[in-house]
């Protein structure tokens, strides 16, 4: 009886603390919610996020209203949300280079993985492996052969050293055995222009900033980065088609910081995956060559978890450090 009384007065102090959280999701959001984007207006990040916070305004009666705090490859705005109330009204957009950045700075304000608690991912951008006409190579397998025929004698351009353009041929070199040199640029215009004039002979970059280069025929398409062939380019082939576990795509996702209440975060994902699912948004994203990625918070959690291992490996074998 003692055993089935405590039993009888812990049930309703449970529900007493549960009901709070649930009452919070479902009354959630009654105010504005701020989406910090970390990265500056114009990016895929910035596009993403502006899209998505948009439609999510519209469905929930609540303004996602953006702010771009760019700096340091999306430190500084990270900063602010890791430091920022766990309610679910400060929001974080991010790339997937909150997963590289602790491997390349020697210090951050916060911990990566600890201090946030991943959403979703919202879309999934997919690199090309292009190269100078110039260069007697059509395919992946002719541009690991004449590599190795000729080690450190190819250039590759990047947007900046530890970048998703640098360490794609990175992990390429790594998992090849082969030795091309690269050559950092100030961004991925300049890369881009770079390569475009002959001036390097190799790039991967993401398909959206070389589609005008390839259709001008500047630049010879030689294979993606995703696992399989991608819908705008089926006659590209993957680069894990020769070079068998290759995979390297970028991601731009939302995050919330560390103990936000789950039932705020899975109505959030929730909201997101209705967003996502949305026919005028993903034409929207698709168009900017964002493909529209949903993962449920657990999900994402594990690929937060195997990008920051699969970017601590090819930044060790690379040597990159942004300071």
């Amino acid at each position: 009886m003692k055993i089935n009384r405590t039993l009888m007065l812990c049930v309703p102090v449970l529900m007493v603390s549960w009901l709070p959280f649930a009452v919070q999701a479902q009354t959630y959001p009654s105010k504005p919610v701020r989406v910090i984007i970390a990265w500056p207006p114009g990016g895929a990040n910035d596009i993403a996020g502006r899209i998505v916070a948009q439609k999510l305004t519209e469905n929930l009666g609540q303004q996602f209203v953006v702010d771009n705090r760019g700096g340091a490859s999306g430190i500084v705005g990270a900063d602010v949300v890791a430091k920022s109330p766990p309610d679910g009204y400060t929001l974080l957009v991010h790339s997937a280079a909150h997963v590289s950045n602790p491997h390349l700075y020697s210090k951050i304000p916060y911990d990566t993985l600890k201090d946030f608690i991943g959403i979703s991912p919202l879309g999934r951008q997919v690199g090309m492996l292009v190269v100078h006409p110039s260069l007697p190579v059509k395919t992946v397998k002719e541009l690991i052969d004449l590599s190795r025929k000729q080690p450190n004698a190819i250039t590759y351009a990047s947007s900046g050293a530890g970048s998703f353009v640098h360490l794609a041929m990175a992990q390429l070199n790594s998992m090849t055995g082969t030795r091309m040199i690269h050559v950092p640029y100030k961004g991925g215009g300049p890369a881009a222009v770079a390569i475009a004039s002959g001036e390097v002979q190799a790039m991967t970059a993401t398909v959206g900033s070389v589609i005008p280069h390839v259709s001008s025929k500047r630049l010879r398409p030689v294979a993606v980065t995703s696992e399989d062939r991608i819908p705008q380019f089926p006659q590209v082939p993957a680069i894990a088609e020769t070079v068998k576990g290759y995979e390297f795509t970028a991601w731009v996702g939302m995050l919330a910081p560390a103990n936000t209440p789950k039932a705020i975060v899975d109505r959030l994902n929730a909201e997101v995956q209705k967003t996502l699912k949305d026919k005028g948004v993903a034409e929207r994203l698709t168009s900017q060559t964002l493909d529209p990625m949903f993962m449920s918070p657990e999900q994402f959690a594990a690929r937060l978890k195997s990008d920051y291992d699969k970017y601590a490996k090819v930044i060790k074998d690379s040597g990159a450090k942004a300071d």
